[in-house]
């Protein structure tokens, strides 16, 4: 999607309602910051404000992703490249999401490694050596915690019974038997356990 085209239509729809930036985001809960991001394609708006912003200029929401009015005989075309653009933007905000999962845990892991390979085997004071191995345990977990929270909140997790798709709580992820993303879990659909895969989009 094009961010720049869909500032600049908000932004003249805006002013077709003859709004301003402060009047609209006052209807909309919102700061006129943000609205100047939207119109300037710095961001987009969240899903969550779209349908009232559509109300509020008078437009649907394939106009305002399309950037642009839409003929009735187009309409159904532009609503699937507006879908299928939306659910790349998504595959790829996941991708993004799970590969700094990587970035964050295993450097990590390695420095509270190499630690508490250094506390076991350098001549230190014992308190030294104590602290150490705290501080290289603590971070290993406290890294791993923000890890699997990544991870849970990137795509979602197939049951390999019913294909299901969805995305479970943070504990469950988090307790769950694994093997790198693959995780032992109850389906909440089908209520069977499996291996359950990770995968980017909701759709199957």
């Amino acid at each position: 999607m094009d961010q720049i085209k869909i500032g600049k239509f908000i932004a003249f729809c805006r002013k077709e309602q003859g709004m301003t930036q402060a009047v609209l985001a006052e209807k909309l809960g919102i700061s006129d910051r943000a609205i100047s991001k939207w119109e300037t394609g710095k961001s987009m708006p969240d899903s969550g404000i779209m349908l009232e912003l559509c109300e509020l200029l008078k437009i649907n929401v394939n106009e305002l992703l399309s950037g642009e009015r839409i003929m009735a005989e187009a309409y159904d075309k532009r609503a699937e490249e507006n879908l299928l653009a939306m659910r790349r933007e998504v595959e790829e905000k996941n991708r993004q999401m799970l590969q700094t999962e990587y970035w964050i845990a295993i450097p990590a892991v390695i420095a509270g490694l190499i630690m508490v390979f250094v506390a076991s085997f350098l001549e230190m004071p014992v308190w030294l050596r104590i602290a150490l191995i705290v501080f290289a345990l603590i971070m290993i977990f406290t890294v791993a915690f923000i890890a699997v929270g990544i991870e849970q909140k990137a795509g979602y997790y197939e049951c390999q019974n019913c294909h299901h798709r969805y995305v479970p709580t943070y504990w469950q992820t988090n307790l769950a038997m694994h093997m790198g993303r693959t995780r032992y879990m109850k389906c909440p659909k089908c209520g069977k356990r499996s291996w359950q895969k990770k995968v980017l989009t909701k759709e199957e």
